[in-house]
């Protein structure tokens, strides 16, 4: 997930030709030496051949020093021993620091931390700041907590920021949404609370990971306003409907994840938008009405979970021929039917799961008194009529031509 090639891109602007790298969305760098030919500059330390440094370049450093061993003094536990290695002023030389040499001056900077999976305690610290060059924190499956310091905002060269299976808690963390270069966002696993900030979605954030925590109230409606190709927002307690602004959101939106909240309301017609997206998962909500046939424009969708709602009606051919499909997860809705193009997905390998609805002739389906009432069936949901299978570039040349003759 995310756009871990993108990362890797802007690293090789900043730092290596002489180093393997492989920088995976929020999990981590692998950094090993290939040895080869030159280039504008090289990682160095990481606990590892850390270089003895002079001259005017002592001033990063001198400066990187300082944070690092504020935040090791906020540090209560080690079990892994990593800070054992953060001595002396050659910070290049501790375990999980990476440094970068300027391809124009000549002068290491901190450029990244990894420390995922180290299992330390405590907390983060203003000082970190001092780090303006750094363009990666990760401090993945550790056990800090509080919040962030708003002096992150000073950290004018971070792109990928990730906390996420953590002890932080509080409100969102709003700080982080000043960090003027930040592109990857992770928050998730964690016991962060509270209503999210409309600046979220207005920000160019690119991955937009906020799973698995406390937040609860309304998604909010500048939703479509994000830029994002991948928003996780599962394992919270949203509720409302899905902002309609979604179907205005950025094409290039490839998942989006919302299971397991309390959403309520329709699926907007506007998904339809989404002709690149890979992954649509809704399940686990409240959320009811008819399919939009404007799904059948997804084209490249490969996961379509559905499950755990109360959608009524029957699923149509033009969701079920999707060609890009791989798994389609319906159950425990109240469906009263199928075509036969759905029949066909058993013999396309697709994963089709629609047990536990109200389908006639059907095995493993919900008992009758169950679908004798079908919620939400006063629902009002947009509906755009079509006696043909949608075109779906057709479909919204004639969204905006209505919209267009219906302007005084």
């Amino acid at each position: 997930m995310g756009k871990s090639w993108l990362l890797a891109f802007i690293l090789w602007q900043i730092i290596p030709t002489q180093a393997a790298i492989t920088v995976g969305g929020g999990v981590g760098i692998n950094i090993g030496n290939a040895g080869g030919g030159g280039g504008g500059g090289v990682w160095i330390g990481g606990g590892i051949n850390g270089p003895t440094t002079s001259g005017p370049s002592v001033s990063k450093l001198s400066s990187a020093y300082t944070a690092l061993q504020a935040w090791k003094s906020a540090i209560s536990d080690d079990p892994l021993g990593i800070l054992k290695t953060w001595v002396g002023s050659d910070v290049c030389s501790y375990k999980g620091v990476f440094c970068g040499v300027d391809s124009s001056s000549q002068q290491p900077f901190v450029a990244g931390i990894d420390l995922n999976h180290a299992n330390l305690q405590g907390i983060l610290v203003k000082e970190l700041s001092l780090l303006t060059d750094i363009s990666i924190l990760h401090l993945n499956s550790n056990r800090f907590s509080g919040t962030v310091p708003e002096s992150f905002k000073d950290m004018s060269s971070l792109q990928e920021l990730d906390l996420s299976n953590n002890h932080f808690s509080g409100l969102f963390p709003v700080v982080t949404l000043y960090i003027p270069n930040l592109v990857y966002l992770d928050l998730r696993f964690n016991s962060f609370s509270g209503t999210l900030p409309e600046d979220l979605f207005n920000k160019r954030l690119d991955a937009i990971f906020l799973n698995n925590n406390q937040f609860e109230g309304e998604i909010p409606e500048n939703l479509g306003n994000s830029p994002a190709s991948v928003i996780n927002l599962a394992n919270n307690k949203f509720s409302g409907n899905i902002p309609a602004s979604f179907g205005f959101m950025s094409s290039k939106l490839k998942e989006i994840l919302l299971l397991n909240n309390q959403l309520t309301g329709c699926i907007p017609e506007g998904v339809g938008v989404f002709s690149e997206m890979q992954v649509f998962d809704v399940s686990h909500n409240s959320l009811m009405g008819h399919l939009p046939d404007t799904i059948s424009c997804l084209s490249d969708i490969e996961v379509l979970n559905l499950a755990h709602n109360k959608f009524s009606g029957e699923l149509p051919d033009l969701i079920c021929s999707l060609k890009s499909l791989l798994n389609l997860t319906v159950a425990y809705n109240f469906f009263s039917g199928f075509s036969q193009e759905c029949s066909k997905l058993f013999y396309r390998n697709v994963g089709f799961d629609f047990s536990l609805n109200c389908i006639p002739g059907r095995n493993m389906q919900r008992p009758t008194p169950e679908c004798s009432g079908i919620p939400g069936g006063g629902l009002n949901c947009l509906r755009i009529p079509s006696a043909q299978p949608l075109v779906c570039g057709a479909l919204l040349g004639n969204l905006e031509v209505n919209q267009t003759s219906e302007s005084p």
